[in-house]
């Protein structure tokens, strides 16, 4: 198909058949559900660990936005990008430190997710956490090499960004940060 991009559905869902759009539905509610054990079994049937829905969400995005770190690990094990943005720009390390999942942040580190990955706008997992007051995600990022001091497309930092939002445990941990 031209214009198709492998691992993704065509743009235009009506060059499938419905049993085909039932299956990829039920793959991405697999990832969604945390059924590591079904999915798995199709990962190592060939079916791409990149594969992304109609909103540009992968399968990673939908296992680690929705907390299922044994999902989230076995789709990273069989070669799951960590940093593949959906539609919106966003990667998984940005969902988890939307939610404050520490546990699915640390995995995705661990994974080869870059702690200062932007997204379009340039903003980073950090700003997304400082925004939310996700005190844990900000530490667990300073800690793995994430700049504080980056700021987005429009000039906001991640300090800005949790001042703005009235986050006020991760602006005060961002302000005592030393000035470089």
């Amino acid at each position: 198909m031209q214009g198709h991009e492998p691992g993704r559905p065509p743009a235009d869902a009506s060059q499938l058949d419905d049993d085909t759009l039932a299956f990829a539905r039920k793959v991405f509610q697999m990832a969604r559900g945390g059924e590591t054990e079904a999915l798995t079994t199709l990962l190592e049937q060939g079916m791409p660990a990149n594969l992304r829905n109609e909103r540009g969400d992968s399968l990673l995005m939908l296992a680690s936005y929705n907390g299922h770190p044994d999902t989230t690990t076995a789709l990273l094990e069989r070669g799951a990008d960590p940093e593949l943005q959906n539609d919106a720009g966003q990667s998984p390390l940005m969902g988890a430190a939307f939610k404050g999942d520490l546990a699915i942040a640390t995995l995705l580190l661990d994974h080869g997710a870059q702690p200062d990955g932007p997204g379009r706008d340039g903003k980073t997992p950090l700003m997304f956490a400082a925004m939310f007051n996700r005190v844990d995600i900000v530490r667990l990022l300073l800690a793995r090499g994430a700049d504080p001091f980056a700021v987005d497309a429009a000039g906001v930092s991640a300090l800005d960004a949790a001042q703005k939002m009235g986050a006020a445990d991760t602006h005060a941990l961002l302000a005592a940060l030393p000035r470089q």
